[in-house]
């Protein structure tokens, strides 16, 4: 048998031993397939629901001081404010008892001094009704500012828009972008980040299950008298792990584009304009960087005896994905400098995000594909000189 043939067995051992629970075949498959269109169907509708029965709810709200405008008033009561009126007060101890004990849900302190009007709110910010009660008071109050300077520019012989309103921009300002790359930026803003995260968190059980989970099991020291070299044993287990990791990643993928383009409307998400030869890099993108992670997973929970171990190593490291995740989202790709495509986990994402806006650099391109071959090497090497150890064969206790 020849050395392919051997790495090809371990891996379809591997991936066979993964797979054989349901369980696993349900995480892999339906949850990535209906956990963003239940998504996009359930939080609407609960966020929906929720907004209703608070607008739904009248508030109560206490003004204190004189003068206060009818008009101002009816705007209040036509947002389900229940007004009470009252004098002003020194002591506003009272007023903020109220608050907090639910009988009143926030204070307004009205004071007229001339042509101007001063207004302070009192209320209460870990309450819902009370900071909905406030907005409610601001969007009233504004709405009353407008019509009351719209009086006083009449009341002074101006017209109200040419006064109000010198300076118009015309609504048919020339965007050079199609709809189609605009919606190539808004998939670049948050396709790399949450790549970033799925292949991250996916690669981590099987790489452990794999390395120390066998060793925890006692199936480690079997695996090792089989007729293959170690870097064999190796390679066949990295190819189990990046199998699993892409399926599952593309599943997630197609799951949430489904949700987006289908069930959150066309108006939110349709096709971007991409060519094909930059589908293809990004595509090429996301299996480097999912091999990249998977090595460097390996070689990290090779080295621990025990599944407890490589979950505290691997937890953390996990996390540390995070920093260059967000880096990436903040650096302009005008006119970026090409030293980012050298950058661990950066090159790769910068270049999802380039490719998602048509832009196909050969610098950038030629940048990427070879410090992140140079990487996965370099973490390859390490997970096997970690493969390569006597111990390896050792009870983890």
């Amino acid at each position: 048998m020849t050395a392919r043939r051997r790495v090809v067995a371990i891996a379809q051992r591997e991936l066979l031993d993964f797979i054989r629970d349901w369980r696993t075949i349900l995480m892999m498959v339906l949850i990535p397939l209906l956990l963003f269109p239940l998504l996009f169907i359930g939080l609407p509708l609960v966020i929906g629901g929720e907004a209703q029965e608070l607008a739904a709810t009248d508030v109560n709200v206490l003004i204190r001081g004189e003068d206060v405008p009818g008009d101002l008033l009816m705007a209040l009561e036509n947002r389900s404010v229940i007004v009470t009126t009252a004098e002003a007060l020194d002591d506003v101890t009272v007023d903020d008892d109220a608050i907090r004990n639910g009988s009143m849900h926030a204070v307004m302190l009205w004071n007229s001094s001339g042509e101007v009007y001063e207004v302070h709110l009192r209320h209460l910010s870990t309450s819902t009704l009370s900071t909905d009660a406030r907005q409610r008071i601001l969007l009233s109050v504004s709405e009353w500012e407008v019509q009351e300077r719209e009086r006083r520019v009449a009341d002074a012989g101006l017209n109200v828009t040419d006064t109000l309103d010198p300076v118009r921009l015309d609504q048919g300002s020339t965007d050079l972008a199609s709809d189609r790359e605009v919606q190539g930026l808004v998939l670049s803003s948050f396709i790399p980040l949450i790549l970033t995260m799925w292949v991250v968190t996916s690669a981590v059980q099987p790489s452990i299950d794999m390395t120390a989970g066998e060793r925890e099991r006692g199936s480690m020291e079997a695996l090792l008298c089989a007729p293959a070299r170690r870097w064999e044993l190796l390679a066949g287990k990295w190819a189990a792990v990046s199998t699993i990791v892409l399926v599952g990643v593309m599943l997630q993928l197609g799951g949430l584009l489904f949700a987006l383009t289908f069930l959150a409307g066309p108006s939110l998400l349709s096709t971007p304009d991409v060519g094909a030869f930059a589908v293809l890099l990004f595509f090429v993108a996301v299996l480097f960087f999912s091999v990249m992670v998977v090595a460097s997973e390996l070689a990290l929970a090779i080295r621990s005896k025990s599944v407890k171990e490589a979950g505290a190593v691997l937890a953390p490291v996990s996390l540390a994905v995070i920093i260059p995740a967000v880096i990436v989202q903040i650096i302009n790709l005008d006119g970026v400098e090409t030293f980012w495509f050298a950058v661990p986990v950066v090159n790769v994402l910068l270049a999802m995000r380039e490719l998602l806006l048509d832009r196909v650099d050969p610098l950038h391109t030629i940048v990427w594909l070879t410090t992140t071959t140079m990487y996965t090497g370099l973490a390859l090497w390490y997970a096997q000189r970690q493969f390569n150890r006597e111990d390896l064969v050792l009870s983890p206790s």
